[in-house]
């Protein structure tokens, strides 16, 4: 790479970069980062820290990247929506917006067994 000019170097680079992510993410050894991440959503849309926990581990071993993604696009508040606090129709309406029934299944029946404490 020493002949080559600095924009041809920069996008090598970040062709590899994107090959390494794309493959740790398929092999699963992105997994431990993705539940974190998604313990994190969890814990920010307000569940308490232990049901997260389960389910986020519940959620990273059934959906796919794209669905916890959705998923997360989904429940983000939009303009006019309350950040916190919101009731079981605000809820519904944004478990919607995702487009994505299997997400909004696992979603829900992780939340259902956690906190039975089945999970």
């Amino acid at each position: 790479m020493k002949g080559l000019p600095p924009m041809r170097k920069l996008i090598i680079r970040l062709l590899l970069f994107a090959v390494l992510v794309g493959g740790a993410v398929y092999t699963g050894l992105a997994n431990p980062l993705i539940e974190w991440q998604v313990k994190g959503a969890l814990v920010q849309a307000g569940v308490g820290e232990k049901r997260a926990d389960c389910m986020a581990g519940r959620m990273t071993q059934r959906l796919n990247v794209v669905q916890l993604w959705k998923l997360r696009q989904g429940m983000a508040p939009q303009a006019g929506e309350p950040k916190a606090g919101y009731g079981l129709g605000e809820l519904i309406k944004r478990l919607r917006r995702s487009q994505d029934g299997e997400a909004v299944a696992v979603l829900t029946t992780s939340a259902g067994l956690c906190s039975l404490g089945l999970g």
